[in-house]
């Protein structure tokens, strides 16, 4: 299950807006009680119901997790430099570095 973020950014995107209408236009916030859509200012686009929140988990959680493997993976890269390196040292050890880290961590 996707938290509130999540299912809001795929709310956006369904609706044709971009994640860069978090930046001053929705404010999450969380009381204690759980999370909720505390400000809304989306131009031409209605606050979204709990019905269309649920609606939007199943891509939510995708975009979660493929977010997290994301992490993950540039993690697992290192720096561009050293891999530049290993690059010129010896390509083909590289390539399979590069594939092992994919294949352990496949997005959805």
């Amino acid at each position: 299950m996707a938290g509130l973020y999540w299912k809001v950014k795929s709310y956006l995107e369904t609706n044709s807006k971009t994640v860069s209408e978090f930046e001053s236009n929705i404010v999450l916030q969380n009381d204690g009680s759980g999370d909720y859509i505390k400000t809304w200012n989306v131009d031409g686009l209605s606050k979204p119901t709990d019905s269309q929140l649920t609606s939007a988990d199943t891509q939510g959680t995708k975009d979660y997790n493929n977010n997290r493997i994301k992490k993950t993976r540039k993690k697992s890269y290192g720096d561009i430099g050293e891999q530049l390196d290993e690059i010129y040292k010896d390509i083909d050890a590289w390539k399979a570095r590069i594939k092992s880290i994919k294949d352990d961590n496949p997005k959805e």
